[in-house]
């Protein structure tokens, strides 16, 4: 059987104040009222049962995930009693799979980007998980076509494509994966046209995975046995609790993709954006005559450019005048401002609000 399972740990720490510890970005209404996780489980019901798709995320986010997603079964939305990056969390759901369907195959995907068109992703999964019935010791990436010399993204390098039955889009042996470039690499990466954004969505079997982490991780293994072994029934969340923090904190980059030789990736020809930080509101909110992007129920703009003025409190008014190149964001009990060219230092901010022993706005 098919399964998805929707990545939505991440803390979105570069668009404080609206995401926060127990707020995440991925369920911030940013988009004509809707949330980035919302969006990407549209993406996924046209492919897979509702009963079939699986959220992780970490245990403080359950309720705002459940609320968010209220067609989803309660028992889906799994909690990582702690962050141990995305080897372990997939290890947990694939070992939780494989305990009630051997043949289980999984899509991973993350729910913090932006896709469009939806259907570009949808065949390219259809196909992915088509490729891994066929080959069930395969491992599918899936790799953005650049629109741009990106240095804040990874690259996968990929071979010839090749026609597979059943299959519309072409699969590619994956070459190499390459770390965050320089900018003279990037653009050679451009130019060349192997290259493509390493997307940190896949599809495989659970079984495979499992057995790729064993092979290339072994710490992995006698933690996620036992989770498995205790999955569903009283124990549960006592042996997920103590066995879930063994594990060892790394990517599955890392871990597995970066050291496996059965690896495969398909194509995304499509708008993608990673909503990591306030600049990427600027690429997929329409920008005023002047530059300005504004998310704000009320507001009124006089003499601003390239600025970025956001709140989600429908009843709040914000009014700027003369901004070049700011950032405000909007919340009921914090407001950032900073110049846009300085969002980068967000961490450093937020270390210095924690440092003052101010969590509560953390």
């Amino acid at each position: 059987m098919k399964y998805a399972v929707i990545m939505a740990g991440g803390t979105g720490k570069r668009l404080w104040p609206l995401s926060r510890q127990k707020r995440p970005k991925q369920v911030l209404r940013l988009l004509d009222g809707h949330t980035l996780l919302e969006r990407c489980f549209e993406r996924l019901t046209p492919i897979f049962d509702i009963r079939n798709i699986i959220v992780l995320t970490n245990a403080a986010y359950v309720d705002v995930v459940r609320q968010d997603l209220p067609s989803l079964p309660s028992g889906n939305v799994i909690a990582e009693p702690t962050v141990r990056d995305t080897a372990g969390a997939i290890g947990l759901a694939a070992s939780v799979l494989a305990r009630t369907d051997p043949q289980a195959a999984m899509a991973v995907v993350t729910a913090d980007q932006l896709i469009e068109p939806a259907e570009v992703l949808q065949g390219a999964l259809r196909d992915a998980l088509t490729f891994v019935d066929s080959n069930p010791d395969a491992l599918v990436t899936f790799g953005i076509k650049p629109t741009f010399p990106s240095t804040q993204l990874g690259y996968v390098k990929c071979g010839e494509p090749r026609a597979v039955a059943r299959c519309r889009n072409p699969i590619h042996s994956v070459e190499a994966f390459k770390e965050k470039p320089d900018l003279a690499t990037a653009q050679g990466y451009l130019a060349d046209g192997r290259y493509f954004w390493n997307s940190g969505m896949f599809v495989w079997k659970a079984k495979t995975i499992l057995a790729n982490l064993t092979r290339f991780v072994p710490q992995t293994s006698e933690p996620l046995r036992r989770i498995a072994a205790s999955w569903d029934t009283p124990d549960q969340n006592k042996v997920l609790a103590e066995q879930f923090p063994q594990l060892p904190k790394i990517s599955i980059d890392y871990a597995v993709m970066e050291r496996a030789t059965d690896v495969h990736a398909i194509r995304l020809d499509c708008r993608w954006l990673d909503m990591g930080s306030f600049a990427a509101l600027a690429d997929i909110i329409e920008s005023d005559d002047r530059g300005n992007v504004v998310v704000a129920g009320a507001s009124e703009v006089l003499d601003c450019k390239n600025s970025i003025i956001v709140t989600e409190d429908k009843g709040h008014l914000i009014a700027a005048i003369g901004l070049d190149n700011v950032v405000v964001a909007h919340t009921p009990d914090a407001t950032l401002v900073c110049r846009a060219d300085q969002t980068e230092r967000l961490k450093e901010l937020l270390a210095s609000i924690e440092s003052h022993h101010r969590s509560e706005f953390l």
